[in-house]
């Protein structure tokens, strides 16, 4: 099977990474620099499963159809993405985004129809030097998929063949929408609570409310998962609860390493979209309120706003 990855970031890069040294057919669609990279020192990885340096095929336009194509661009690079593997996707092609959240999904089945994109969402931290490596930073490397719809099951059993090679147990969901609504439940309150805290979970902690902020914000989360179909079941709330209030832990969301280094983020994506979403349900989320209202002054600074 021949696969397309738009990007060779932290997350393409990884799995991408992985797959080309298990020898899948992976070619990679990215901007000029980063081609040039990778021409010249090839795809770096390391990680506690073992180091990589890999050849990487690696393109800045196309102009054929793949048999899938894995998108795993920034939420905020979505519509240029889109344009991008446009021509990759043929009558037989799928896509399966890799981003946070879930609204992404409605521009893509525009964009392709509903037919041809599957569900997917990863558990990993990762992030790529300014060298170009890819650095794993734990044994956290959950990748998820499947079929949003019955007639998407073959296609989408297809291509979990093509990516069990790659040595990350990619796991074929038999509710991969579930998986995709708890991933973001999860990520907006982890994001929400370490930005507006501006802190680590085991400093959040500290603090005399910490512990009460993480479960109120986690509860609202998940009252909106649960309002649009998709109630988180109880061992999730658990494990999710006991790594927010875990004393010690020096966990921060990526959202907050990206404000911290004056970075763009995705916020509007991520607290933005859970915030409409309790508004439309008529819930009231007050905490979460506060986190976007947090970011989008972040994002008002950052441009230059008065």
């Amino acid at each position: 099977m021949r696969l397309l990855i738009l990007g060779a970031g932290g997350i393409g890069g990884y799995y991408g990474g992985r797959l080309a040294a298990s020898g899948a057919d992976v070619t990679f669609l990215v901007r000029e620099r980063r081609a040039e990279q990778l021409a010249r020192d090839g795809l770096v990885i390391t990680s506690p499963y073992g180091d990589v340096t890999q050849k990487a095929a690696a393109v800045t336009a196309i102009a054929e159809p793949f048999d899938a194509v894995l998108l795993s661009c920034k939420a905020y690079d979505l519509d240029s993405a889109v344009e991008a593997i446009a021509p990759a996707v043929g009558p037989e092609t799928v896509v399966l985004p890799l981003l946070n959240g879930v609204r992404h999904l409605d521009a893509l089945d525009a964009r392709f129809g509903a037919d041809k994109v599957l569900g997917g969402s990863v558990h990993i931290m990762v992030t790529m030097a300014a060298d170009g490596t890819i650095r794993h930073l734990n044994r956290l490397q959950r990748f998820v998929m499947g079929a949003r719809s019955a007639g998407q099951q073959d296609a989408a059993a297809r291509l979990h063949a093509a990516l069990e090679p790659g040595g990350f147990r990619p796991e074929f969901s038999a509710d991969v929408m579930q998986d995709m609504w708890e991933k973001f439940t999860m990520l907006a309150t982890f994001a929400g609570l370490t930005c507006v805290m501006r802190a680590s979970v085991g400093q959040i902690m500290e603090a005399e409310e910490g512990e009460a902020l993480a479960g109120a914000l986690l509860s609202e989360c998940a009252s909106v998962a649960a309002a649009n179909g998709h109630p988180p079941r109880q061992p999730f709330l658990d494990q999710s609860l006991g790594m927010l209030t875990a004393k010690g832990s020096a966990a921060t969301a990526s959202m907050l390493r990206d404000t911290e280094n004056g970075f763009r983020t995705e916020h509007e994506h991520i607290l933005g979209d859970m915030r409409r979403r309790a508004r439309a349900a008529g819930l009231a989320t007050p905490v979460l309120a506060v986190a976007l209202a947090h970011m989008q002054a972040y994002a008002a600074r950052q441009a230059g706003a008065t």
